[in-house]
């Protein structure tokens, strides 16, 4: 029962289990009541509640990483694992997946080139992880299905959203990016340092908090709707109380705030300089993690809280600890003018208020708690240790945590430089690293390298002193702008070559099934009232655009030639070859297209772009020639042909040139060359083929629309999540945009073929949200391929 509610929040239990710093923390679904935390002592705990008292029990440690594990999520049930499992992320750049019966992990997903330092998980099995990488990565059971690019310093949060397919994410650049399906769609700009965690309140709003003390409310549309002030320091964690907008905050200055109503209404101080992580319990009660390793429960109910002598030790932990005045968390102080102890008889005036008082020379603080009406102590403020350092990790360079960030002058007259250091690394190596990095002399080798260990007294991991705790970080030197790349396909070519272009075959190089052809209408097609069947997908072969007015083509050609400059000009003997090309590659002739002919073809395709584009619509034509299709997609000359027709796909170009450029990739692929040629390079032809949606003609939209129906044919027949995974993303993507119903009929196909016996892809098209998409179109008239498409693909989904 709620007793108390709405009271002040009081100390439940203090729980000590982890022997370093706990770093994360999250509600547990099973055991009810519980909770998992996971530390830098490398383990994740599930605790559960002790039925007979107010404290928590640990079920069990799960051990993994190798080094400190910095955040944890859980995955909700499934039909495989009932119970649910528990994601957890480190610092040696990996994610554990554990169950929640088994101290060792179920499986380890690697593919972050840092610290993962934030997990969330969404619905359908998908997992969604941050890091230092600059990258957040979306994963299904084991495996990466997309990498979102275009932070460029660490994510520090990432949230999934309940709407399908959208994404949050939170950087060290001290913006928030909204992705929709892996891309990105909004950038929120208002925090004024790093990012460090995200709460979703709604579909349609979410909070934020930063290093730079403050937490913002935002709606998903962009705009900022409130800024909420308290904090004196970093704030590491937020979380919000379930079913209302009301939530708690922990951060560097040693203390949790409840806010209510949008205001602060209760702080409660740890002894403890750094509050990392906080969770919200079903009933309400908070956990909190510090960097003293001890997880401590706070709660409103009466029966739930701790016995008077457990409070009383709490209290006497809190008057014992010292406060370094250098981390502003009291504001500035100067003892000389502070009051004595008498100042304490006069009542506070709001819950949390500070009040600094000095006695026999020592300065103390307290704080006013109004549900007790008393001043507690909080602590001691000491001078300075000496070391400014204060505690794991505080330094932050470039969005990381360091041990130390020294600044360097190498002579007086020049810039100064910033060199980053963690007691894990080695002196000689950060040295030489500075020195390269910032272009310096290495003859300042040894004294770089001396200043660090004199300035670090030599501190190794073996001390566990908490003044120089190493950051938590194991990472090297940060080069900004290093992103992961991405997969290729294997060299092995994993195609039957089927849809080769044979001349003279019928107008579509698609066979029709059937007696029917859904692309070209040839064949009689009934739509029968029995059962219809589907011939739509999983389609085997690659679409062409095979229309072709050779007279038309070479008239334009040789008018436009007579417009173009004197190195561009094609001699008659070149107009010549070119037509013989186009009737070799156009008719049933059993001649082959000659290196001569090629040779010239290529001179006319390297045109002007405001003159180029009966050239391009000639290479649209001869590439479905095998010998034309090897020539071009071939080992040697491959990336040329590929950097030509890309550079035609700018959105500022002119359309022709987009049109007959989109129509030449898809016709690529009718050879095995060309489909080896187009997979190994379709990470850089998707991203630049997408940029055509924003075009308003609808034959542009067709050919992009063909142009992924190609691609998804190809990866029907190797599986290739991630390549499925991005044509996924294009589908999705271009869906929004496209009107035309033939494009919307290719797309559905290529969505059909994509997760034709791949539950994979299923439950990630599920994610992205495809299926709410694509149900209007289930009610399309006419044509009628549309609807019955899209219902097949509806029942797989």
């Amino acid at each position: 029962a709620m007793a108390g509610e709405g009271g002040a929040y009081r100390l439940r239990c203090s729980l000590a289990g982890h022997g370093q710093d706990v770093r994360g923390l999250t509600r547990g679904l099973f055991p009810q009541g519980g909770f998992v935390s996971v530390s830098r002592d490398r383990t994740a705990r599930l605790w559960a509640p002790d039925g007979l008292n107010r404290r928590f029990t640990e079920m069990h440690c799960m051990s993994g990483h190798s080094n400190f594990v910095s955040c944890v999520c859980i995955i909700p049930p499934s039909d495989l694992y009932p119970r649910g499992l528990i994601a957890t992320g480190g610092n040696d750049h990996n994610i554990c997946i554990f169950t929640v019966d088994n101290p060792a992990p179920l499986y380890v997903l690697k593919g972050h080139k840092n610290t993962v330092c934030s997990l969330s998980s969404g619905k359908f099995g998908t997992l969604l992880s941050g890091s230092w990488d600059t990258t957040a990565k979306v994963w299904l059971s084991d495996r990466c299905m997309m990498t979102l690019q275009g932070h460029t310093a660490a994510i520090w949060a990432v949230k999934i959203l309940p709407e399908q397919g959208l994404m949050l994410t939170g950087s060290a650049d001290k913006t928030i990016k909204l992705w929709k399906a892996g891309r990105c769609e909004r950038t929120f700009t208002g925090h004024e340092d790093c990012v460090r965690g995200l709460a979703i309140l709604s579909e349609m709003e979410f909070l934020s908090c930063a290093n730079d003390a403050s937490v913002r409310r935002w709606q998903i549309s962009g705009e900022c709707l409130q800024v909420y002030y308290g904090h004196t320091n970093y704030i590491y964690s937020i979380s919000v109380f379930p079913q209302c907008k009301d939530f708690v905050t922990t951060g560097e200055d040693r203390s949790l705030r409840i806010w209510k109503q949008g205001e602060c209404a209760q702080t409660i101080r740890l002894p403890a300089q750094s509050v990392w992580c906080c969770c919200v319990l079903d009933n309400g009660d908070i956990v909190v993690g510090a960097s003293d390793g001890i997880i401590r429960v706070f709660t409103e109910s009466l029966e739930r809280t701790a016995s008077a002598e457990e409070i009383q030790a709490f209290e006497n932990e809190l008057s014992q600890a010292s406060i370094d005045p250098k981390t502003g968390d009291l504001g500035d102080i100067n003892a000389d003018d502070l009051p004595g102890r008498e100042h304490l008889k006069e009542p506070g005036t709001r819950d949390g208020q500070t009040r600094l008082i000095k006695d026999n020379g020592k300065v103390e603080a307290y704080q006013w708690s109004v549900s007790e009406g008393r001043w507690i102590k909080i602590g001691d403020v000491v001078g300075s240790s000496g070391a400014t350092q204060q505690t794991s990790g505080k330094v932050l360079f470039e969005g990381k945590e360091y041990d130390y960030v020294f600044t360097i002058d190498v002579n007086e007259s020049g810039p100064s430089y910033k060199l980053p250091y963690n007691i894990t690394d080695d002196p000689w190596l950060t040295a030489y690293n500075f020195l390269q990095k910032n272009d310096l002399n290495p003859m300042f080798l040894d004294q770089v390298a001396k200043f660090i260990m004199d300035n670090t007294k030599g501190q190794t991991l073996l001390s566990t002193s908490a003044q120089f705790s190493d950051p938590f970080t194991g990472a090297g030197r940060y080069v900004p702008g290093s992103s992961s790349g991405s997969s290729s396909i294997p060299a092995a070519d994993p195609f039957t070559g089927a849809g080769r272009y044979v001349p003279g075959s019928a107008s579509n190089a698609v066979a029709p099934v059937g007696g029917a052809d859904p692309y070209t209408g040839m064949g009689a097609y009934q739509s029968a009232a029995a059962k219809v069947e589907n011939i739509y997908f999983p389609k085997k072969d690659a679409v062409t655009f095979d229309q072709a007015n050779p007279t038309q083509i070479l008239g334009k050609l040789k008018e436009l030639n007579g417009s173009a400059t004197e190195e561009h000009k094609l001699t008659e003997d070149d107009l010549i070859i070119l037509e013989k090309l186009l009737s070799v590659t156009c008719n049933t002739s059993s001649e082959t297209p000659t290196a001569q002919q090629l040779q010239t073809l290529w001179r006319a395709v390297n045109w002007p772009e405001d003159i180029v584009f009966p050239a391009l619509d000639i290479l649209r034509l001869s590439v479905r020639h095998p010998t034309v299709n090897e020539n071009f997609c071939s080992e040697k000359d491959h990336v040329q042909f590929i950097v030509l027709l890309l550079k035609f796909l700018n959105p500022k170009g002119k359309q022709a040139n987009q049109l007959l450029a989109l129509r030449a990739l898809c016709n690529c692929f009718v050879s095995q060359a060309g489909q080896k040629l187009m997979m190994e390079q379709r990470d850089e032809i998707m991203t630049q083929a997408i940029e055509m949606k924003s075009s308003n003609n609808k034959n542009i939209h067709i050919a992009l629309a063909t142009l992924t129906l190609n691609y998804a044919v190809c990866l029907h027949k190797v599986n290739n999540i991630e390549g499925k995974a991005q044509c996924l993303s294009v589908i999705s993507t271009v869906m929004e945009v496209v009107q035309d119903l033939e494009a919307i009929f290719r797309l559905l196909v290529a969505l059909g073929t994509l997760i034709s016996d791949d539950t994979n892809a299923v439950q990630l098209a599920k994610s992205l949200g495809v299926d709410s998409q694509i149900k209007k179109y289930a009610s399309v008239s006419e044509p009628a391929k549309v609807k019955e498409c899209c219902r097949f693909v509806l029942n797989l989904l």
